[in-house]
């Protein structure tokens, strides 16, 4: 095992490994030095998130006659990977601008990718991406926000609610309904920041991912070109799904990145600890567990590379695999990081260390993107299907 490169055993390719080593780069240079400060004032440093426009990561595997780097979901995951072992806020809400952003590429107008996507891609505009409501979360069908038609406008009302980024990003792509009930009637919106009608709420007091703003998105007669329809009625849940797929990968990854940075505070920090006259490292019990651990993080890895392979190539099973890694990366990358923090006893408690950051940053990756019981559905009736 190669350790000063992890995911060598999964034989990645020279180009893989030269983006592997400018995103950690990028991250120890501009992120990490600046991240436990970011947590503690709630700030959101979107002049750093733009800054990664210029490295590609304005649109990831997004064309690239509009910009985009035409990446793959593989290479993907090795930059929010990356990215989170300095920060897994940061890394997340990449990730979202990412999705919304092949969304407009894969399902959009060439007008409409030549319109959004170069502004996109080059981070000049952030964008989020609205779902989740707050009586559908996951039952996301059953979304309420309404879209009418209305000459050449829709006007929509309604609430989106935990939306990342959201008063910040210049761009929504947006879930609303505009036929009958259930996920044939729901279709999707590009929607700019300043679009009229269009509010935000008060930004939520979260448990972690301080350094992102999450509020309500709130329509009240909002008016949206009828040309910023993406795809046509009704297609909006289909491409939801198809959006998260990738979702549940990038933020796996960004649990392992997190939980492989906590691993290794707590491996270096328990050669220097000394208790009963001699380092914590040389105690069994805590070999045992720091075996563990490491056990934990490159099971996770493998399960996660060979799903963005999957999802690369579009193997039938390419989602269910999507769900497998979501699944059991985040659960597992959690537990891992909660037991960095527990080998670094009462320090392990306190922010300077930056433990405690990664354990409340990594807790929300086994609720969002499809909360890890939904994971168990998806994959069970693949299994039944089958």
């Amino acid at each position: 095992m190669d350790a000063a490169n992890p995911a060598a055993q999964f034989e990645l390719n020279e180009d893989q490994r030269a983006i592997q080593e400018m995103t950690r780069d990028f991250a120890a240079d501009r992120v990490a030095p600046l991240a436990l400060e970011w947590d503690h004032n709630r700030h959101f440093p979107s002049d750093v998130i733009r800054e990664t426009g210029s490295l590609g990561f304005g649109g990831i595997y997004v064309r690239e006659d509009v910009g985009g780097s035409g990446l793959g979901r593989l290479d993907a995951v090795l930059i929010f990977e990356a990215l989170a072992a300095a920060c897994p806020g940061f890394s997340s809400m990449i990730s979202i601008h990412n999705m919304a952003a092949w969304m407009i590429d894969t399902f959009g107008a060439e007008e409409q990718r030549q319109r959004f996507l170069p502004k996109m891609t080059s981070f000049e505009w952030m964008a989020s991406y609205c779902l989740t409501e707050p009586g559908a979360g996951s039952d996301a069908a059953a979304l309420r926000t309404r879209a009418v038609r209305d000459g050449d406008h829709y006007v929509l009302n309604g609430t989106k609610q935990f939306i990342s980024g959201a008063g910040e990003s210049d761009v929504y792509v947006v879930m609303a309904r505009t036929g009958e009930d259930g996920p044939k009637g729901v279709s999707t919106f590009i929607i700019p920041k300043d679009a009229p009608g269009l509010s935000f709420g008060p930004s939520e007091k979260k448990m972690g991912w301080h350094m992102q703003p999450t509020r309500q998105v709130i329509f009240q007669d909002c008016r949206v070109p009828a040309e910023d329809l993406l795809m046509g009625e009704g297609a909006g849940f289909r491409i939801a799904m198809a959006g998260l797929d990738g979702g549940r990968l990038n933020i796996a990854a960004c649990s392992l990145g997190g939980a492989q940075a906590a691993f290794e505070k707590a491996l270096a920090y328990s050669g220097e600890r000394n208790a009963f006259g001699k380092p914590i490292n040389q105690f069994q019990a805590l070999q045992f567990k720091l075996a563990d651990m490491e056990t934990d993080l490159q099971a996770s890895r493998m399960m996660l590379y060979t799903a963005a392979s999957k999802l690369d190539r579009k193997t039938p099973d390419a989602g269910t695999w999507s769900a497998m890694a979501k699944r059991f990366v985040t659960d597992t990358c959690f537990n891992v990081a909660n037991e960095a923090l527990q080998l670094h006893g009462g320090y392990g408690y306190l922010h300077e260390y930056g433990i405690e950051k990664l354990v409340r940053d990594l807790r929300v990756h086994q609720i969002l993107e499809g909360t890890n019981e939904i994971m168990r559905v998806i994959i069970a009736r693949y299994l039944v299907g089958r």
